[in-house]
């Protein structure tokens, strides 16, 4: 199964896609995960059980941003061999920072590129996405691992010029409407991460990156347990796991996004973003 959120009568529903019916449910898909609607749910009777309603007419191009975050945190450098290529030593704690509300769009949505007199070196991510299920603080990572509610994909756009700035790379990573979600989240216990997932993106259907979850430094277990040491994670919250190698910065020369570029950002098993950058 997997869980998404769609728009109807002006309102956000999250919605759970079964293998023959699709149920949505009157509440958002970040309420479905605090209320802990999104554990009852396994098949259609107890969707029904829960108060869902089937959608007769179903398409993916329906589905917008799975949720909104209550808190979005990115992780690093979290691939051996982007690590490598952009000349870095692997770390030996999770490099974390944050992204905020203004960042993110869903799977369908337009990347909005910075006017060029501000920044033209604009730079792709595929980046697993992992939407946490249970509050959990201070926990270590087999409780961890059980606090992940399940997988979806991100594209971690970044504005090198900008991200270079400082040492701090958040101003280079907030941009407005730069940041795609989606489009759906699927259960963690139906993914195993270590064993290893492919993970692509293309831009305009040339293959840029093409790697594999099971190259993670740190594990979406152990970043949760990491980051439990020093603040309470709660449901809905997403933290995003890092990149593989194949970003335009490191590539001779360097490539950057341009206006009218569709980018496609696929993880096995999970979902595909499709974004035009404007």
């Amino acid at each position: 199964m997997k869980w998404g959120q769609i728009v109807r009568d002006n309102r956000f529903k999250a919605v759970a896609v079964l293998s023959d019916q699709v149920f949505e449910f009157e509440c958002t898909m970040a309420d479905a995960l605090a209320s802990g609607l999104v554990y009852q749910v396994r098949d259609e009777a107890s969707a029904t059980d829960a108060g869902g309603s089937i959608i007769e007419e179903f398409d993916e191009s329906q589905l917008v941003m799975p949720l909104k975050p209550g808190k979005f945190l990115c992780v690093g450098l979290n691939f051996t061999d982007h690590a490598q290529e952009v000349g870095a030593e692997l770390p030996k704690y999770p490099t974390i920072f944050t992204k905020f509300s203004n960042a993110l769009i869903g799977p369908h949505d337009h990347i909005q590129l910075p006017d060029a007199d501000a920044s033209t070196k604009v730079d792709w991510e595929a980046e697993l996405a992992v939407v946490v299920g249970k509050s959990v603080r201070n926990v270590d990572r087999h409780l961890a691992q059980d606090a992940i509610f399940g997988y979806t994909v991100c594209n971690d756009i970044s504005v090198r010029d900008w991200q270079g700035r400082t040492s701090e790379w958040f101003q280079g990573k907030n941009w407005d409407s730069s940041t795609p979600l989606g489009p759906v989240i699927v259960p963690a216990d139906q993914k195993d991460v270590a064993s290893g997932l492919r993970m692509t993106c293309s831009i305009d259907g040339e293959v840029r990156q093409n790697g594999n979850t099971a190259n993670m430094v740190f594990s979406p277990a152990e970043i949760i347990a990491y980051l439990s040491q020093f603040m309470t994670l709660e449901p809905g919250d997403v933290i995003i796991t890092g990149t593989p190698a194949g970003v335009g910065l490191s590539l001779h020369p360097r490539k950057w996004l341009e206006p009218g570029q569709v980018v496609e950002t696929e993880i096995e098993g999970i979902g595909i973003l499709r974004n035009k950058c404007i």
